[in-house]
């Protein structure tokens, strides 16, 4: 109970300082914000927030975790005689219908991608983690249909996939900054996801498929 207690703690301090942190970054830009002011709003030492976020980024995209195994988790968990594909797209379009704000679907986030716009190393880390979901999704297609250690298959499958992710992002990021409202341009992502299925080839719209011998 105790040691549950502690860790319940540790979320708190750690969500506390990014909030703070985030509240200063959209003020005024992530750039012109020190570490060290961070500290000092929420009345913690610098030492203290390093121990909760290794890098300045950190602080900024502090839920990157949820995203960077966003793709792998969907295709882990595709139903009975789904591809891997099919998968992607219906999750896709589930949070997309739904106006989720996982797909940054919610007012403010044209203050958010605004700040990462005009920050250099924010758009780096942003670079960083679109390869780490990569990454761990050409692992994932790996382990699940077997591939060889030197198969290109899953890292080309992979990218494809990834494009589909990507590109609704980035497309609901460009809109949101644009002026767009969360309801509005759900109903263009949900077309544009349907104009990128029909451009997915067959091969990769039916490669690994659950239960399939």
């Amino acid at each position: 109970m105790a040691e549950g207690l502690r860790e319940r703690k540790k979320r708190q301090t750690r969500q506390y300082i990014s909030d703070v942190a985030t509240g200063l970054f959209l003020e005024r830009g992530f750039e012109a914000v020190t570490v060290a002011e961070v500290a000092r709003a929420a009345d913690v030492s610098v030492n203290t927030v390093y121990n909760y976020f290794p890098a300045k980024e950190d602080l900024f995209l502090d839920r990157s975790k949820g995203v960077t195994d966003r793709l792998s988790r969907w295709v882990r968990g595709r139903r009975d005689g789904e591809s891997a594909a099919y998968a992607v797209l219906r999750e896709l379009r589930d949070e997309v219908e739904s106006v989720s704000p996982r797909v940054g679907l919610m007012d403010g986030y044209a203050g958010f991608m605004k700040v990462v716009h005009e920050s250099p190393a924010l758009r780096s880390r942003m670079w960083a983690i679109g390869q780490e979901v990569l990454v761990n999704l050409e692992v994932t297609l790996r382990e699940e249909t077997g591939a060889a250690p030197g198969d290109s298959l899953p890292g080309l499958m992979a990218g494809q996939i990834n494009w589909l992710h990507g590109t609704v992002m980035m497309g609901i990021g460009q809109r949101m900054v644009a002026g767009g409202r969360p309801a509005e341009v759900s109903r263009e992502m949900l077309l544009l996801l349907d104009e990128m299925e029909e451009l997915l080839s067959a091969r990769v719209l039916n490669y690994a498929v659950r239960g399939a011998e």
